[in-house]
């Protein structure tokens, strides 16, 4: 049976070209055998953690709303990519809405999401990582995942700002593509 691979998509745009680059790595991973699910989190209501705490009890996130569905999909899945343009040096509000729920996990451990595998894409609209804050993005990303345990696999980012920009750039798309293949091998 192939991996579970879930693909979280933080663009307001529903084909802006972080999304466009992670349906790349979704066919990539669909051609060695996983089973993919993408979500567009631009379409759910997220709201921000409260800060309530309850979840320390070991009952979840009380919060309801659409995070709730989203929970079983991150704890059932072998494989995380997070797909996110850079929005004032960082992850789009609507990735870092999702991840800041993860807190829910504390209770746990974080065992849900621990020893899983990760992947990023990541797009920016300046042509430096640095002051795009495109590192600022893959920082954070990288201390998640040493803190979670879990092993990152790949990271495919790159300089676009208008739609179709991914397109335009076929070598960034194989690559997408092959990370998607790499993600998805059992």
């Amino acid at each position: 049976m192939g991996k579970n691979v879930l693909i979280l998509k933080g663009s307001p745009r529903e084909w802006g070209n972080s999304s466009v680059l992670a349906d790349q790595v979704a066919a990539g991973a669909k051609f060695s055998g996983a089973k993919v699910e993408s979500i567009y989190l631009h379409s759910l209501d997220i709201r921000a953690c409260d800060a309530c705490d309850l979840c320390e009890r070991g009952s979840g996130c009380v919060i309801k709303d659409d995070m709730q569905d989203l929970y079983p999909k991150l704890e059932a899945a072998d494989a995380i990519v997070l797909a996110s343009p850079v929005y004032w040096f960082t992850f789009s509000a609507q990735m870092k809405l999702c991840v800041d729920r993860w807190y829910a996990y504390q209770s746990s451990g974080w065992k849900e999401l621990q020893d899983k595998q990760f992947a990023l894409v990541l797009t920016y609209g300046d042509t430096d990582l640095y002051t795009s804050g495109g590192i600022n993005a893959i920082s954070t990303f990288e201390t998640m995942c040493r803190f979670l345990n879990a092993e990152i696999i790949g990271m495919v980012y790159g300089t676009m700002s208008d739609v179709g920009d991914a397109e335009r750039q076929p070598e960034l798309m194989e690559q997408a593509y092959q990370l998607g293949r790499e993600l998805g091998a059992s």
